[in-house]
């Protein structure tokens, strides 16, 4: 894992064609604004958590509330 500090207004390449720039920084969040091709899927982490939880509720025939329960708990940190 590559760990770097950026300030407001710099950014980051990743190879030839991404982007990442710092936007603003304000109460312990970070906003991003990321450049890369179209055809890149870019996804929050809980989304794809999500999504794999659902995929794996829909294989195993998970009841819906099951699958809320787990959701929540990706929630609270």
């Amino acid at each position: 894992m590559l760990i770097l500090q950026r300030k407001i207004g710099e950014s980051l390449l990743i190879g030839e064609d991404i982007s990442i720039q710092v936007l603003s920084i304000e109460a312990g969040r970070v906003r991003l604004a990321i450049e890369a091709p179209k055809e890149l899927s870019i996804l929050r982490s809980e989304l794809r958590v999500a999504a794999d939880s659902n995929r794996e509720a829909a294989e195993e025939g998970v009841s819906p509330m099951a699958l809320l329960d787990i959701l929540g708990k990706g929630n609270k940190k």
